[in-house]
């Protein structure tokens, strides 16, 4: 399984609109490393789902229950794809940027690196601290 965080601008698609539709097209990419990022994403991938301008904090996680296929929200022949995600399991406490940057274990996260990028791949390390930091464990995302 791989890891990944998605971002989402609250007033755009929040978590509780993602909770509240159960299984989602992740639409709208039009970001070429973005895009290879959901190219890369498998059945069964986890996903941190971030609220990126507003908020700015994971507020749950997602899985990956559909592969990449042509964005339908994208002109036709275009190149760019969508994956779908399901909503798995909120943060019982949002993990902010501002903890992720005060945690010298996150320092090369690519949240922090790239921060404009809005698919992004989350190492095995990464992934367990900030479940840790959101008082969820494992890689299930199961409370703690």
């Amino acid at each position: 399984m791989a890891y990944w965080l998605v971002k989402s601008e609250p007033d755009a698609y929040s978590w509780n609109q993602q909770v509240a539709d159960g299984v989602t097209p992740w639409t709208g990419v039009r970001n070429h490393s973005a895009k290879l990022n959901l190219q890369a994403m498998r059945l069964g991938d986890r996903a941190f789902f971030y609220h990126s301008n507003v908020g700015k904090a994971v507020m749950g996680i997602v899985e990956v229950v559909r592969e990449a296929y042509p964005d339908p929200t994208a002109e036709p022949g275009s190149p760019w794809v969508c994956v779908d995600m399901k909503a798995v399991a909120p943060m019982p406490r949002p993990v902010t940027l501002a903890s992720i940057r005060a945690e010298p274990s996150l320092a090369d996260m690519a949240l922090l690196r790239l921060s404009r990028l809005s698919v992004q791949p989350v190492t095995p390390a990464q992934w367990g601290r900030i479940c840790a930091m959101g008082g969820l464990e494992g890689e299930n995302g199961r409370p703690g």
